[in-house]
């Protein structure tokens, strides 16, 4: 197995906050991971350590075989795609959605006059098509429904390949009908052994997609609980995190958690 991310005792503080406190994690090539936590649990401040966006105040992060710190962040962060809501508000809302995948080539947000070649062409198509969005293509990025958006940015995250592909609560905002579809979409992503490594934060056990290999548990900014997904999810270890008793249940690959009140 070869490490594509490697937290080593990295803590994360912001004045007399502490955001992510000794956290230690190794993500390799083949693994797809899901972090799950409450609100405040430190899920994006870890996922922006991952996506060369934020320094540790404490320890080392490692990513794509190079120190953080130690290697210009502009040459690492096109090896890693990321989807989130604070990005896709940086989309222009006139984009063409080709343009907003075929843009992602470049590194940029809103096509200007940068010169894209057949295998870039291809390569937007060709995503578009296996995410089932190719219909929208000519659309601009701000007349598409939230599901829609929500696949047009996990495209956008592969266009260049990545070896790292982080998506940060990709099925927020959706209703159930469009939360389904896009974890189909995500459990075809994870299930392929061609992915790249994977890293996705949620708030809820129902939106983890078949294929998901690793599980880390986070509270106030401390791990509860790491490792493969099937000893990691227990009931035991779900009720601590979130502080509420909690009977979790995995059913034809799908996972769910209610209350035990």
């Amino acid at each position: 197995m070869v490490a594509v991310a490697e937290l080593a005792g990295v803590s994360v503080r912001r004045g007399s906050a502490v955001l992510l406190n000794s956290v230690e994690l190794i993500v390799d090539e083949h693994e797809r991971w899901v972090v799950i936590g409450p609100n405040g649990a430190g899920k994006t401040t870890l996922l922006q350590l991952l996506g060369a966006q934020l320094y540790p105040s404490d320890g080392v992060v490692g990513l794509l075989g190079e120190v953080v710190g130690a290697i210009d962040v502009f040459e690492l962060r096109p090896r890693i795609g990321l989807s989130s809501s604070a990005f896709a508000e940086r989309i222009p809302a006139g984009e063409r959605v080709r343009d907003v995948v075929l843009s992602a080539a470049y590194a940029v947000v809103g096509r200007w006059r940068e010169d894209y070649d057949e295998y870039d062409l291809d390569r937007a198509n060709q995503l578009l098509a296996s995410l089932r969005i190719d219909q929208l293509a000519e659309r601009t990025f701000g007349t598409l429904s939230e599901g829609e958006r929500k696949r047009v940015q996990i495209a956008r995250a592969l266009m260049t390949d990545p070896e790292l592909l982080l998506l940060d609560e990709p099925a927020s905002g959706l209703d159930l009908a469009g939360r389904e579809a896009l974890i189909d979409t995500l459990s075809s992503i994870c299930l392929d052994p061609a992915s790249p490594a994977t890293v996705l934060v949620t708030h809820h056990v129902e939106e983890i997609p078949e294929g998901i290999t690793h599980a880390l548990l986070l509270n106030k900014g401390s791990v509860v609980a790491a490792g493969p997904v099937g000893l990691v999810l227990t009931s035991d270890n779900l009720s601590q995190t979130f502080g509420l008793p909690l009977s979790v249940e995995l059913r034809d690959g799908r996972w769910s958690a209610r209350s035990r009140r």
